[in-house]
C-alpha cells in the first residue's frame, strides 16, 4: 500500500481534512496567486489556476477571495510576492519527503521546517538529494464500492491512464500529466467522485515503517502539512494497518 494514498486515508479517518479552515484558505490563496501569476489568469488557459479555484471552491472560499487572490496574482491589484520553494530530506527509517512550500520570508520558512524534521527523528538534505525517488504522474484515488475493478480498468485505460492498482481500501489511477484531465473528466462522467484527484510527485519506491518510526512519521507529515506555507508533502513511506491505528 503507497504512503500516499495511506496518508489520505489517515487524515480522512482522523477527521483532519477541513479541520483548519483558516490555513487551508491561506494555503488556498498562496496556489492561486501563485498560479495567476506563473501561468495568467485565465483558468481556461492555465489548468494549475483552473485546479486551484476547484480546490477552493471545494472548500467553501467565498467567490470574492477567490477573485481577489487572482488579481494579486496577475498584478491587477497590490499584494504580497510569494515565491516557490522545494525542499528534499529524511524522516525515520529513511524516507523520502518532498515539500512544496509558497513563502513572502525565504529564511523564516527554511529555519522552521528544519525543525520540524530534526525535532520528529528527520533531517533537511540539499536540492537533489531525494527529489529523483519520485516521478510526477496524475494521481486518482477511488473507493472500491464506487465501480468493480474490471470497469474502472476498462473506464481509465480507454481515457489514457497508465495504470490501475489494488491499494486495500481503494484503487490508485496512475497517469501522465497530460492525460490527467482526461482520466479525471472519464472518471466522473462515470459517476464515480475520486477520494482525491491531482498531478503529483508519485514515489517510485518505497520504505516500510513500524514501531516508533511509524508514529514519528506520522507525527512529522502532520506537523509539515500543518506549516502555513507548505502547500504539498510527498513521502515514500509504507504502514501497515495496525500501525495506522495505533497512531
Amino acid at each position: 500500500m503507497s504512503g500516499h494514498s495511506k496518508w489520505h486515508s489517515i487524515k480522512h479517518k482522523k477527521g483532519a481534512l477541513d479541520a483548519k479552515r483558516g490555513k487551508l484558505f491561506t494555503k488556498f490563496i498562496k496556489e492561486l496567486t501563485v498560479a495567476a501569476r506563473t501561468g495568467g489568469g485565465d483558468p481556461d488557459a492555465n489548468a494549475r489556476l483552473r485546479k486551484a479555484i476547484s480546490d477552493a471552491k471545494a472548500g467553501n472560499m467565498p467567490n470574492e477571495t477567490i477573485d481577489r487572490a487572482i488579481r494579486r496574482g496577475t498584478g491587477a491589484e497590490e499584494g504580497v510576492h510569494y515565491e516557490e520553494i522545494t525542499y528534499e530530506g529524511y524522516g525515520p527509517g529513511g524516507v523520502a519527503l518532498l515539500i512544496e512550500a509558497v513563502t513572502d520570508n525565504r529564511n523564516r520558512t527554511v529555519a522552521e521546517i528544519r525543525h520540524m524534521f530534526s525535532k520528529n527523528g528527520g533531517n533537511l538534505g540539499e536540492a537533489g538529494s531525494v527529489g529523483w525517488l519520485f516521478e510526477k504522474k496524475g494521481y486518482i484515488v477511488v473507493e472500491k464500492a464506487a465501480k468493480p475493478e474490471e470497469e474502472l480498468f476498462d473506464i481509465a485505460i480507454e481515457a489514457g491512464a497508465d495504470d490501475l492498482r489494488d491499494d486495500e481500501d481503494n484503487f490508485e489511477i496512475i497517469t501522465s500529466p497530460e492525460s490527467f484531465d482526461k482520466v479525471q473528466e472519464a472518471i466522473k462522467s462515470a459517476g464515480i467522485e475520486p477520494q482525491v484527484a491531482e498531478v503529483s510527485m508519485v514515489p517510485q519506491t518505497y520504505v516500510q515503517l513500524a514501531g516508533n518510526d511509524a508514529r514519528q512519521m506520522l507525527k512529522l507529515m502532520e506537523a509539515i502539512e500543518d506549516h502555513d506555507d507548505v502547500q504539498k508533502v510527498y513521502a515514500n513511506f509504507d504502514i501497515d494497518e495496525a500501525d495506522m491505528a495505533a497512531a
